[in-house]
C-alpha cells in the first residue's frame, strides 16, 4: 500500500532521486563485501597471515549477510524504513573505519562480520523500499533499479579495489568505501522518505512453503554453484593471475571484467523480461567456456583477458536473472522468495571464499577445475529446468 507520503512524489513518475540512494546502498554493501579480494597480498602482510587464511575476510561478510538477512528483517520490520537502512549504513561505516586501522587478523575477522551482519539488513530493505516508493504501475521498474547496485558493486568492487590500493594502500580503499556511505547517508536523509514498518507475521510459516514451490529449489541450487564457482575465483583473482605469470596485468585484467559486467548490466536488463530462459542459459554457458578457456589456456595473455572479459559479461547480470527467476517461479510469494534467494546468494559467497582460501592453500590451480564442475552442474540445472524453474515461455 502507498501512503500518503509517498504518492505525492511518485503519481506520474518514478522517485529517482530516492531510488539513486537505495541504488547506491545497494552497491556499498556489495563493494564493501568483494574489496579486499584484489587487495588480499597488501592486506595479507599487513595482517601477519598468508593470503588464503586473509581470503576468509571476504567469507566471514558473506556468511554473517547471509545469517542475519531473514532473522534481522524479520526483527526490525516494525521500525520506520529510513531509520533501518541509516542504522545498517552507519555500522558498516564505522567498520570500515575500523577495518582500514586494524593490523590484528581476529579483530579484523570480527569487524568484517558486523558489516556482514549490517548488510543483512540492507539488501532485503532495497526492493521492498522501492515499490512503496512507486506508482503500483511502475514497481517492477523501481526494483529493478533499486537492486542494479548489486551487479554494479559485483562487477567493480575488486577493480576499484585494486586500484585505489596501487594509489595509497589497502586502507585507502576502506577509508574511501567509508566516505562513500557518508555521502550516502546523507543523500538517503535528504531524498528518501520515513516509510514506516510493516508487520511480516503472516510470513512467519511461509518459507517452507515457499520452498516447496515446483521450480524455485532448481532455481536456488542453480544460482549456490553459479555464485560458489564465481567467488571461487574471484575471491582469489589476484592469486590466479600471479600464478599464471600476469603480476604487473592484474589492473587491466580487472579492468576488463568490470567494463564487460557493467555493460552486461546495460543490455541484458532492456531483455529481461521477455528472454529470461534465454539469457540465463547463456550466462551459465559463456561463463563455463570462459573458465574452460582459464583452466588449460592461462599461459596465453590474450585468451586470459578474452576469457575474463567474456565471464565479466556472462556474470553482470546474473544476479539480476536469477532474482527474476525467483519472482517469477513463486508469483504472490515473491517478497519471501527474494529474502531466501538472498541467503542463498551471500551464503554461496561465503562458501566460494572459503573453498578457494583451501584450494589455494594446495595449488592456486585447483581453483579453475573446481569452478568448472561447479558450472557445468549449474548448466545442467538451468538448461533442464525448462518446466518451472526457466520455462520456454520466458
Amino acid at each position: 500500500m502507498i501512503t500518503k507520503e509517498t504518492t505525492t512524489v511518485t503519481v506520474d513518475r518514478l522517485p529517482g532521486k530516492a531510488l539513486f540512494g537505495l541504488f547506491l546502498a545497494g552497491f556499498i554493501s556489495i563493494l564493501t563485501e568483494c574489496l579486499p579480494a584484489g587487495l588480499l597480498p597488501e592486506i595479507s602482510q599487513t595482517l601477519g597471515t598468508s593470503v588464503a587464511a586473509t581470503g576468509q575476510i571476504v567469507t566471514v561478510y558473506a556468511l554473517a549477510t547471509a545469517l542475519a538477512a531473514i532473522p534481522l528483517s524479520r526483527l526490525t520490520s516494525m521500525w520506520p524504513r529510513k531509520y533501518v537502512l541509516q542504522l545498517a549504513l552507519g555500522t558498516v561505516l564505522v567498520a570500515n573505519a575500523l577495518t582500514a586501522l586494524s593490523t590484528d587478523y581476529t579483530l579484523t575477522m570480527v569487524l568484517r562480520f558486523i558489516a556482514g551482519l549490517a548488510t543483512g539488513l540492507i539488501w532485503p530493505n532495497l526492493g521492498g523500499y522501492a515499490a512503496r516508493l512507486a506508482p503500483q504501475r511502475r514497481q517492477g521498474r523501481a526494483i529493478a533499479i533499486a537492486l542494479a547496485g548489486t551487479p554494479v558493486g559485483l562487477a567493480l568492487g575488486v577493480p576499484l579495489g585494486t586500484w585505489l590500493g596501487s594509489i595509497g594502500g589497502w586502507e585507502l580503499a576502506f577509508y574511501a568505501s567509508s566516505a562513500l556511505i557518508a555521502l550516502n547517508m546523507l543523500w538517503v536523509l535528504v531524498t528518501l522518505p520515513n516509510l514506516p514498518g510493516q508487520s511480516v507475521a503472516e510470513d512467519e510459516h511461509q518459507l517452507l512453503r515457499v520452498l516447496l514451490i515446483p521450480g524455485l529449489r532448481t532455481i536456488l541450487f542453480a544460482l549456490t554453484a553459479y555464485m560458489v564457482a564465481h567467488n571461487i575465483l574471484y575471491t582469489y583473482i589476484t592469486d590466479f593471475l600471479r600464478y599464471v605469470g600476469m603480476s604487473s596485468q592484474i589492473g587491466w585484467v580487472l579492468f576488463a571484467f568490470g567494463v564487460t559486467s557493467v555493460l552486461s548490466v546495460l543490455l541484458v536488463g532492456t531483455h529481461i523480461d521477455h528472454h529470461l530462459r534465454k539469457l540465463i542459459v547463456g550466462s551459465t554457458v559463456m561463463f563455463a567456456v570462459s573458465v574452460l578457456v582459464l583452466a588449460v589456456l592461462s599461459g596465453l595473455p590474450v585468451l586470459v583477458y578474452v576469457a575474463v572479459a567474456a565471464w565479466g559479461f556472462a556474470f553482470g547480470s546474473s544476479p539480476s536473472l536469477f532474482i527474476a527467476g525467483a519472482i517469477n517461479a513463486t508469483g504472490p510469494a515473491a517478497h519471501v522468495a527474494q529474502s531466501i534467494t538472498i541467503t542463498f546468494f551471500s551464503g554461496s559467497i561465503a562458501i566460494g571464499g572459503f573453498i578457494g582460501g583451501v584450494l589455494v592453500d594446495l595449488d592456486t590451480e585447483l581453483i579453475t577445475c573446481a569452478a568448472l564442475v561447479l558450472l557445468i552442474a549449474a548448466m545442467v540445472a538451468v538448461i533442464g529446468g525448462k518446466k518451472h524453474a526457466f520455462p520456454r515461455n520466458a
